[in-house]
């Protein structure tokens, strides 16, 4: 199929008029015919209809132009890719980062940026990773870390990182914190976490609903922060993934302690997120493997360190 009849046809069929398409293409009224005619006796399929205000798509030629708009699409992405890899990467790239992420990633990633991509410029959107994944498939943004997301065919995932959950608080005789705790002891406990649909509860939910467990959640708060103030007040135990955890033994003068939860464990997931139907340009690609080369794990146990939580 020839791509300067597929583009003749496609612009017709959007503008219904041979007249108006030939001006925007440059080009004169029998030479689109002809691609038209060409395309119609390739296909074995009539096209196009004349109506009283011009042309319209028949159901083939409908089905010719939502492919014809994909290939012509696609085409141009080639192109811009292929002259991209003779110049030095320019434009904006967004990237979306839940706030755990965000705060101990965010400056090796604009400097490691900036190095590779001096021409270019980087957007970092923080938010929940329920918003993240809707931005990313409605194409505000192009790619996405995200916890723990659920399938979706429009997406691709590649896992970067998992860390264990831990049950946070005081300890005390009648609610005491071993280094490891039965998922099923979560019961016991006046528990505290975030609401859904956050991923962090999400992975709680999917780990304790399978098991029979019913946790009894005395309070819902989607902050991290926040959640470990309420635990260190004695108000309940928070759960939250280890490199929201405090390092410390203490938290304002007060013994804190952490439990990994165990039987099942329960694992919060980070992946990084593309939209399949959307090629990635090079800059793209470059970050992609960029957010790939990063030492997760290592980020997230020094802002724990630094800032007390990964909140």
């Amino acid at each position: 199929m020839d791509l300067q009849q597929l583009e003749s046809f496609v612009r017709v069929a959007e503008l219904g008029s041979l007249t108006r398409a030939a001006l925007v293409l440059g080009v004169s009224q029998p030479t689109l015919s002809r691609h038209i005619r060409l395309l119609e006796l390739e296909l074995k399929s009539h096209l196009l209809v004349r109506t009283g205000r011009g042309v319209e798509p028949t159901e083939s030629g409908k089905c010719l132009l939502s492919y014809g708009n994909a290939i012509l699409k696609l085409t141009r992405q080639a192109r811009a890719d292929i002259q991209a890899l003779r110049e030095q990467p320019t434009g904006r790239l967004t990237v979306g980062l839940p706030p755990r992420i965000a705060h101990v990633l965010t400056p090796a990633l604009v400097k490691e940026f900036r190095r590779r991509y001096p021409e270019a410029s980087i957007s970092v959107s923080e938010g929940l990773s329920v918003s993240l994944r809707e931005d990313l498939i409605l194409g505000k943004i192009e790619i996405a870390l995200l916890f723990d997301p659920p399938p979706s065919p429009k997406l691709e995932y590649r896992s970067l990182y998992r860390e264990e959950m831990m049950l946070c608080g005081r300890p005390t005789p009648a609610f005491p914190l071993p280094a490891r705790l039965a998922a099923k002891e979560l019961e016991r406990y006046p528990v505290l976490v975030p609401s859904i649909p956050n991923a962090v509860r999400n992975v709680i939910e999917a780990n304790c609903r399978p098991h029979g467990i019913k946790l009894n959640v005395v309070a819902e708060v989607d902050a991290v922060h926040t959640l470990l103030t309420l635990a260190l007040s004695g108000q309940g135990y928070a759960i939250v993934p280890r490199s929201a955890a405090p390092a410390a033994r203490t938290l304002g003068g007060k013994p804190f302690k952490v439990s990994t939860i165990d039987a099942p464990r329960m694992l919060n997931n980070l992946v990084l997120a593309t939209a399949r139907e959307r090629p990635l340009s090079q800059l793209a690609q470059g970050t992609v493997a960029l957010l790939a080369e990063q030492d997760i794990g290592r980020l997230l146990g020094a802002g724990r360190r630094l800032h007390g939580t990964g909140g």
